[in-house]
């Protein structure tokens, strides 16, 4: 089983990285975009075959070490 780990800061946290971005997509003229938010992907090759059992150890991974749960939320996509 596969696990897919997507880690984004808070709403309300700076995201100075995505602000650079912001500022270079308008430097290249691209206007269209009002925001940017970078966040990060892991992924996860998993030996386990419960989904239940993979959700709750991918999620003890993020809030150990994977993800910085006071600045970060995390979402996770199992796949067969």
């Amino acid at each position: 089983m596969k696990a897919i780990v997507n880690i984004s800061l808070k709403a309300g946290v700076l995201d100075s990285q995505g602000k650079a971005v912001h500022h270079a997509l308008d430097s290249l003229k691209f206007e269209g975009v009002e925001d940017v938010r970078v966040g990060k992907q892991i992924i996860l090759q998993l030996k386990s075959t419960d989904e239940n059992e993979a959700k709750q150890e991918v999620t003890q991974m993020c809030e150990s070490l994977l993800a910085n749960t006071v600045i970060e939320d995390f979402e996770i996509e199992l796949v067969q």
